[in-house]
């Protein structure tokens, strides 16, 4: 069987996004590593399935899995490719600017600009209201909110502060974060008995007025160049210390996202997101070696 995807990026975090909106598709763990390997497979930081929604309050569903196979509630950079391919590849009509799109992290309302050729520019989307409360991360932390606290890891004591923006994150605070220790505690934050359902980990520096820099060790995927639920939860976190006011713009590895948590409690990030190529792969039939 040839299987058709197209290959997106937000910030340079990327994906590869199959249209399964049949809904035939059922791929294993194994098979997802083997789509995400960038030296065996197609490569990607995750697999994006376009199915149809199972509510009328929405235009499509969003199935996102990470790199490693596992199933992740929500992905900020891939709402956005995602928005991206149901406008360009004429899913939306031509008429609109907005939609809706269902992921396992609740609906995620979009507006988004054309350009000249009608497609998907740059993606608004209303991220919901953070989680603050330590059972909603879900941590073992204390609080509501769960604001610097402090985490013991193999590396040391840390002073964190945790939000879910339908999945978790935990915001360590750095004075420089091009010498961060990501690679090192990332992992050992991400997979902490305090977080039962693991966590992404955020290293974030203040770089003066409203701009914070940002690395970020994603949950079953490792560092990624970007990270859009994370640049959120981060600005939440900073909200909340009193470090920056309700607006921020978050500069990562891949470019820079614009986060402003409203006075109604959502919270709204805007960046790009493009598409690089189409391509086909074999996939064996049920019993082929």
């Amino acid at each position: 069987m040839e299987l058709t995807f197209t290959k997106m990026h937000g910030l340079g975090n990327d994906f590869i996004v199959i249209d399964d909106v049949a809904g035939e598709l059922d791929f294993s763990t194994e098979a997802v590593q083997w789509f995400c390997d960038r030296n065996f497979g197609i490569g990607g930081d995750g697999l994006i399935l376009v199915r149809a929604s199972s509510s009328t309050d929405a235009d499509y569903y969003m199935h996102y899995v990470n790199a490693d196979g596992s199933l992740a509630e929500m992905c900020g950079n891939g709402v956005r490719c995602f928005a991206k391919y149901l406008v360009d590849h004429g899913l939306v009509d031509e008429r609109r600017d907005s939609l809706v799109v269902e992921t396992l992290g609740g609906m995620k309302p979009i507006g988004f600009v054309r350009d000249e050729c009608g497609r998907l520019s740059l993606a608004t989307v209303n991220m919901g209201a953070p989680r603050l409360a330590a059972d909603e991360i879900p941590t073992t932390l204390a609080g509501s909110p769960v604001l610097a606290r402090q985490l013991e890891t193999e590396a040391g004591t840390f002073e964190v502060t945790c939000v879910s923006m339908g999945n978790p994150h935990c915001i360590i605070w750095v004075d420089d974060v091009d010498s961060a220790p990501v690679e090192t505690v990332g992992p050992l934050v991400e997979a902490h008995p305090a977080f039962p359902n693991k966590t992404n980990v955020e290293f974030a520096e203040l770089a003066g007025g409203e701009l914070v820099r940002l690395r970020v060790w994603e949950r079953g995927c490792g560092e990624t160049l970007a990270c859009g639920t994370g640049a959120c939860a981060t600005v939440v976190a900073a909200s909340l210390a009193g470090l920056v006011g309700r607006e921020a713009t978050v500069e990562l590895p891949g470019g820079e996202l614009s986060v402003r948590w409203d006075s109604s409690g959502d919270v709204y990030m805007t960046g790009p997101a493009e598409e690089v190529f189409t391509g086909a792969v074999s996939i064996p039939e049920e019993g082929e070696a």
